[in-house]
């Protein structure tokens, strides 16, 4: 058994901070590419969710966590194993709806927008939109159709950064986009 040293912890670290570095600099880039936050948005989110139909296959592998139930559980295993994974953080899972087809993602601490302000005149760009696909792309190869919707930003002035999850349908016997 080997132990774990310092050192692994500040290769993630320094890992960490050159994605939300090269994140703040994509999103950049789309703010100068396209005209509005709406695009942008939409762009952020399409790329998120390409991401998220990729890493699903890496979170299976690397997490052994079998098919969730149900939606509760689903929800646990995004915040406390895909978020710690991934992002090394843990949202807190709250504001469930009375029929447990909605929840809420709590970030007290968003990684990606370390080093960010928003630039003046940019107040509808959902700068971390990129996480909405990520959730959107990957829960829909395990069969889940979710809306997924920012709530609250703390780019924005919030307390803390909430995204809204929406159970829509379950995905019987579908095929991801592209397959026959």
């Amino acid at each position: 058994m080997s132990r774990q040293t310092g050192r692994g912890t500040e290769t993630k670290k320094v890992s960490a901070e050159l994605f939300t570095l090269t994140y703040g600099a994509l999103v950049a880039q789309l703010i100068k590419d396209y005209e509005s936050d709406e695009e942008v948005n939409k762009q952020l989110d399409k790329m998120g969710y390409n991401i998220g139909v990729r890493l699903i296959e890496d979170f299976l592998a690397r997490s052994s966590v079998g098919r969730c139930h149900d939606f509760r559980e689903t929800a646990d295993v995004i915040a406390k194993v895909g978020f710690k994974m991934f992002l090394g953080i843990t949202p807190t899972v709250a504001n469930w709806s009375p029929a447990g087809d909605e929840f809420s993602l709590v970030l007290d601490n968003n990684p990606l927008k370390e080093f960010v302000e928003l630039p003046d005149g940019h107040q509808n760009l959902n700068y971390s939109n990129l996480l909405s696909g990520v959730l959107r792309g990957a829960l829909e190869m395990v069969q889940m159709e979710v809306d997924v919707t920012f709530l609250q930003d703390a780019l924005k002035g919030d307390n803390t950064t909430e995204i809204r999850l929406k159970f829509i349908r379950r995905l019987e016997d579908a095929l991801p986009a592209g397959e026959e």
